[in-house]
């Protein structure tokens, strides 16, 4: 057992046992700012991680369940970031959570446990424990507005789905456990090429990508996300489309590079149809947590692309994608924080007049939209370009990646309708908008500059993430 390997995810237990405990001892008008004092300690355990290498050969904990290495590392503190984000955006939601902010918070922190958990698990035990730390989280948080029905409607729908994903995800590893005789990545992969090639090892890969492909809201198991998304609080629908997606990415990864890649043929028509069905039922959206909740379905399709190709290039591009995508997500989901308070709504009405009313603000959505589209020079553009050189290198030896690239490209071009939709809301509204300004805390105005500044960093010089994520890869 050496303990120093996960030392990240015991100080984030701790800083969210340490919220909990400062709760009993904090006059309720104090308990709001208690995000700041999470939101200190995030930001210590991040400047932390920058002080632990990447180990040559990759590190194992507890027997073998736990695994420390360069892909681990670099999810972890992506993790860390979103979170701290996500405080951020929660302190400035906090007047809108009746009772129970502090508890909130302790939540918020406990999922994030779980996530850098899931990038670090090497064993089914610990990933399935890790996915379910996160589901339970999501769950309480998804409802945590007892007041409002839709968030009492998203909290429900999203208990009985994901009860019912976990229930694919344990029989697809007991079948893997029966067939290969163990629970451990390596050693399943070093299983025979009959254990390997049995029917019942394949179901049970199948059952465990079914599992995995509801955590990543893909294709034909991503009916939750729209609802969920619309529901939930808008940190939350922030944490849910960057974190849980991306522990779901993480171990997917895992499964490809410790010798366990999904058939390809199935991954190419999972992510063309999930790019497809996000972009198309985006087009008619009004709420903006709805639209962005295609939205991310769509990129989840995308992602999917680089884990279709099997290749390094492949984990590359997801790992860079995800970067852009932080701030991207984090840009647009802060505007919608901070403009919905007046109104209580997500309505696309709500972004009306925006470039009036709050340029910084307008500006951010603008970016945020410009990148999900995929246009240059923002990060968005990058990473897309990315995935589809990834595409392409694997088209000489499968040609269906050719026909994905081909969709995808079309994903793109029906995307940018309804992204510049959302521009011309809050530059050219159809009707009178209102003129008020919109006042943003100074915490915000961080967090949206920031967000801003991430976009335009690695659109336009994305050379030194690319140089960490080989580093990350390169030590498998």
């Amino acid at each position: 057992m050496n303990l120093s390997l996960c030392i990240l995810e015991i100080s984030v237990v701790f800083l969210g046992l340490a919220v909990l405990l400062l709760d009993l001892w904090t006059p309720p008008a104090g308990k709001r700012s208690l995000g700041y004092f999470a939101v200190a300690g995030l930001v210590l355990i991040l400047g932390g991680s920058f002080l632990i290498e990447i180990p040559q050969t990759p590190e194992t904990a507890f027997t073998g369940l736990f695994v420390h290495d360069g892909l681990a590392l670099f999810f972890k503190r992506l993790f860390l970031l979103t979170a701290i984000g996500v405080l951020l955006l929660a302190r400035e939601f906090a007047p809108r959570i009746p009772t129970g902010i502090s508890e909130f918070y302790t939540i918020t922190i406990f999922a994030l446990s779980g996530m850098m958990f899931a990038a670090s698990a090497n064993h089914f035990v610990l990933a399935f424990v890790a996915l379910e730390l996160i589901a339970i989280c999501f769950y309480i948080l998804t409802g945590f507005l007892r007041h409002r029905t839709a968030s009492l409607e998203a909290g429900v729908k999203y208990l009985i789905l994901g009860a019912l994903s976990s229930s694919f995800l344990v029989y697809g590893m007991a079948l893997v456990y029966g067939t290969a005789g163990s629970m451990s990545l390596p050693e399943i992969a070093e299983a025979t090429e009959a254990t390997r090639t049995s029917p019942l090892f394949q179901l049970g890969m199948l059952l465990i990508l079914v599992g995995l492909g509801f955590k990543i809201a893909v294709f034909p198991w991503q009916f939750w996300a729209p609802d969920v998304y619309q529901g939930a609080p808008a940190p939350i629908t922030a944490f849910l489309a960057i974190g849980s997606k991306a522990a779901g990415f993480a171990l997917l990864l895992r499964l490809n590079l410790s010798g366990l890649p999904m058939p390809a043929d199935l991954l190419i028509l999972i992510a063309a149809a999930t790019i497809l069905y996000g972009n198309l039922c985006a087009l008619p959206q009004r709420n903006l947590k709805r639209l962005l909740g295609y939205s991310g379905i769509a990129h989840a399709g995308y992602l999917a692309m680089g884990l279709a190709t099997g290749s390094q290039a492949g984990a590359e591009a997801i790992l860079f994608y995800f970067g852009g995508y932080l701030f991207t997500a984090m840009a647009a989901f802060a505007v919608i924080t901070i403009v919905s308070r007046e109104t209580d709504t997500d309505d696309l009405s709500i972004l009306y007049g925006l470039g009036k009313r709050s340029p910084l603000l307008a500006l951010a959505m603008a970016l945020a939209v410009v990148s999900l589209a995929g246009i240059p020079p923002l990060a968005g553009f990058f990473g897309k370009f990315l995935l589809f050189l990834a595409v392409l290198e694997q088209g000489p030896n499968f040609a269906l990646h050719y026909l994905l690239a081909g969709v995808a490209i079309v994903g793109v071009a029906i995307s940018i309708y309804y992204y510049f939709g959302i521009i011309r809301a809050m530059y050219w509204p159809r009707r009178t908008p209102l003129t008020s300004p919109i006042p943003t805390h100074l915490t915000l105005q961080i967090v949206i500059v920031i967000s801003i500044l991430g976009m335009l960093w690695l659109g336009m010089l994305p050379g030194y993430l690319v140089e960490i994520i080989d580093q990350s890869l390169n030590s498998l």
